[in-house]
C-alpha cells in the first residue's frame, strides 16, 4: 500500500477523527491549543489521503524527565486506526519522527506507555526506548517514561 506522512495542517485537526475518537477524548482541546502554540507538531500517516495513523514531538512537557530544551523530545500520540494495525505503521511512524527529531539536533527522545499496553511496549523496545526513567503511577494508571539515546 502506498502512504504520504505529511506534517498536520491545523485546519485538517478535525480529520483526525478518523483515527481516534475526538469527541471523547479529554486531551483534544489541550492538543489542538499546543497545536496552534507550536509547542507539538503532528504527522499524519495516510493512503489514499485518509488519515489511518499519528504521531507527534512535543517541545516542552513541564517534566525535565520528558524534555529539556534543545536535548530531549518528547514523542507523543503514537495512534494507529483500530482496521489498520499490526501492519508495521506504527514502526513506519516512529522511524520517520526519530529521524525528524535526531535531523533538529535533539539527541534524546522520550515517550510515555501504559504498562499493561504490551503491543505498544513491544514497539517501542524494538525502536530502541530501553531505558526506563520512571517507573509509576497517576491518575490514569501505571505507566514507564521511556528514554531513546539518539
Amino acid at each position: 500500500m502506498s502512504y504520504t506522512i505529511e506534517k498536520l495542517d491545523i485546519k485538517d485537526y478535525k480529520k483526525c477523527n478518523n483515527i481516534w475518537n475526538m469527541s471523547a477524548c479529554e486531551f483534544t482541546e489541550k492538543f489542538r491549543k499546543e497545536i496552534e502554540s507550536n509547542n507539538r507538531v503532528v504527522f499524519i500517516y495516510k493512503e489514499k489521503g485518509k488519515f489511518i495513523g499519528e504521531i507527534a514531538y512535543v517541545f516542552d512537557m513541564n517534566d525535565s524527565d520528558y524534555t529539556i530544551p534543545n536535548k530531549r523530545i518528547y514523542i507523543s500520540r503514537l495512534i494507529v486506526k483500530s482496521t489498520h494495525r499490526n501492519k508495521g505503521i506504527g514502526g513506519i511512524l516512529i522511524d520517520y519522527i526519530l529521524n525528524e527529531v535526531k535531523q533538529m539536533g535533539y539527541s534524546e527522545a522520550t515517550i510515555g506507555v501504559d504498562k499493561d499496553n504490551l503491543p505498544a511496549l513491544h514497539l517501542y523496545r524494538k525502536k530502541g526506548f530501553y531505558k526506563i526513567i520512571f517507573d509509576g503511577k497517576d491518575e490514569y494508571g501505571e505507566f514507564y517514561k521511556l528514554l531513546k539515546v539518539l
